[in-house]
């Protein structure tokens, strides 16, 4: 039986081609075909029991060894984004407008890499399930593989997933208690008043006043609702009216992105926009309706199993390469709906060296850190199971 270095050293090659042919043909979410075609082919050739169809196009892979009843879930994304490529590498997107611009393609190849070792190593007594899953920046795949059964098919004791992040020390190991990546709420408030003649504004109730008053009262939220100790964004990305200068629009639209790392703060600022919308809007004589188009919940990590992945990084890693206190993320991950069901779990970054940041029309992901995570998916998987 060779030893995992020498797993790793001799099927290197092989998994940086699967990681960049899953590159050349990327698939936004939920139109993972061919990408969960392949995920699901792999794992049945290594002798996994693969699930197809959850969440469309999610795929799970399950492996049993031993007698233990102790079951893991690790977890890893298969989406792209819907943007135009441009690191001109010669495993480039060969779709338009469609391109691994995060790192999914590896983070898919990484876990295959690790698929691969522990069917054959079997160096664990209970059951794995690996979840690949569709759509993740859309915010919500693992939201509909929940709805669709996935905790009650495949239960898990504890849950743990990685996102390479570029321009953190290659190789190195981001861990955070708690909260480590924010909410995302997406509103649009849609502001209705009576149109008219740009010359006889008091013969109209003007709503694009009314959204630039309520533009204005909403920057008031984080500064006098929020406790001055919960980090809370809200960004007003759109605001939409008119066509021309002399006309009085009848209607207007703003649409907006809400940020925060507590589910009482968000539910805080989710309530405050509509009051304050809908009472604006009124002091102008017009209407507003809000909109709550999406929302996806704070990743909260658990403590005990943040310390048990610190503790598999720090007896794999050098020190410098472990980070046991990262800073968290203004950003949102869909991971957070499996945290949200099954608390016992954590989420964590794992350096990708410098270089450009995802969702960068130049990124590509580094082949160099999948040494790495294969080593600690291995190392956990044999920690957890004893």
């Amino acid at each position: 039986m060779i030893n995992i270095e020498q797993f790793i050293e001799t099927n290197m090659d092989d998994f940086i081609g699967i990681r960049r042919d899953i590159h050349q043909h990327p698939e936004v979410g939920f139109e993972e075909v061919r990408t969960s075609n392949l995920v699901a082919e792999l794992l049945e050739g290594w002798g996994y029991e693969v699930t197809r169809g959850l969440g469309k196009t999610g795929v799970v892979g399950t492996l049993r060894n031993g007698t233990s009843s102790k079951v893991l879930g690790l977890r890893a994304d298969m989406d792209a984004l819907p943007m135009q490529e441009n690191s001109n590498k010669e495993w480039s997107s060969e779709t338009a407008n469609c391109f691994h611009g995060c790192g999914h393609d590896g983070h898919t190849a990484m876990l295959l890499f690790a698929a691969k070792w522990l069917a054959e190593s079997k160096n664990f007594d209970g059951t794995i399930h690996l979840f690949f899953t569709p759509a993740e920046e859309l915010l919500y795949g693992t939201k509909v593989m929940l709805d669709e059964g996935l905790f009650d098919r495949f239960p898990c004791d504890a849950i743990f997933a990685l996102h390479n992040m570029p321009n953190l020390k290659e190789g190195s190991f981001h861990f955070k208690k708690g909260a480590i990546l924010s909410s995302s709420d997406t509103m649009e408030i849609d502001v209705v008043g009576v149109g008219g003649h740009g010359a006889m504004p008091d013969k109209a109730n003007d709503p694009v006043i009314a959204a630039c008053h309520i533009a204005t009262a909403l920057q008031t939220i984080v500064s006098r609702n929020v406790n001055p100790f919960q980090p809370a964004v809200i960004t007003i990305g759109s605001i939409q009216a008119g066509t021309v200068a002399n006309i009085i629009s009848g209607s207007a639209k703003l649409k907006l992105s809400i940020r925060t790392f507590d589910t009482e703060t968000q539910k805080l600022v989710v309530k405050r926009i509509k009051e304050i919308s809908e009472l604006q809007a009124k002091s102008f004589n017009c209407d507003a309706t809000v909109n709550h188009i999406h929302s996806s919940p704070a990743t909260i990590n658990d403590d005990k199993m943040t310390d048990f992945a610190i503790s598999v990084a720090q007896e794999l890693f050098d020190d410098s390469l472990v980070e046991t206190d990262a800073k968290p993320a203004p950003a949102s991950e869909d991971f957070a709906f499996l945290l949200e069901q099954n608390p016992n779990g954590t989420y964590f970054f794992l350096g990708a060296g410098e270089g450009c940041g995802v969702h960068n029309p130049g990124y590509d992901f580094n082949d160099a850190i999948m040494a790495p995570a294969v080593k600690f998916w291995d190392k956990l998987v044999e920690r957890f199971f004893k």
